[in-house]
């Protein structure tokens, strides 16, 4: 009888260490999915830019140093390998356009042509999703964070290799405005 007791606490305890491992699984694939949702809608983004910097291109020839810090920023996103890379260079990408939109409010006549407005809006709609995305990656990695954090799982999660997990956070360059002289 002693015996049976201990085999069924241990069984018990197997299939609880089995229960968080595949909780601590599935939220870590969760955090995982939620940033490729991320990097989806940056994409979106990127495929957008090209497409707005050629619609203002030829009334804007003076503003090249836009467009190279378009472009560099694109750049360097695509060469990011890790999430808080990507995070930072989507942070370059942010600051280009933020001066692109501020360049183009100097330029009535072009922020009148429909294919400027269409992109614009697009545009609009996708830094939207991008927020959107970003707060949801956050809430998942929180609860992620807790649980890997909170006893008893955290001696678990130790046990099997599971971290916590860098939340999205802005840079501090982009709490200050771009500046643009003419």
């Amino acid at each position: 009888m002693g015996v049976g007791i201990i085999v069924a606490i241990l069984i018990i305890g197997g299939l609880y260490i089995g229960g968080v491992y595949n909780s601590f699984v599935r939220s870590n694939e969760a955090v995982d999915a939620q940033w490729a949702q991320i990097e989806s809608q940056y994409q979106r983004r990127f495929d957008l830019i090209p497409n707005l910097v050629e619609s203002v291109k030829g009334v804007m020839t003076q503003e090249q140093a836009v467009f190279g810090a378009i472009a560099e920023a694109r750049t360097k996103y695509a060469g990011a390998a890790t999430p808080d890379a990507r995070a930072e260079a989507a942070t370059g990408v942010e600051s280009a356009l933020a001066r692109l939109l501020v360049v183009m409010e100097n330029y009535p006549e072009l922020r009148s042509t429909e294919n400027v407005q269409t992109l614009m809006a697009e545009l609009a709609g996708t830094e939207n999703r991008i927020s959107v995305e970003r707060m949801r990656f956050n809430e998942m990695v929180r609860d992620y964070n807790v649980s890997v954090k909170t006893f008893p799982g955290s001696v678990l999660a130790g046990f099997f290799g599971f971290d916590s997990r860098a939340m999205f956070e802005a840079q501090e360059a982009a709490a200050t405005a771009p500046k643009v002289d003419f």
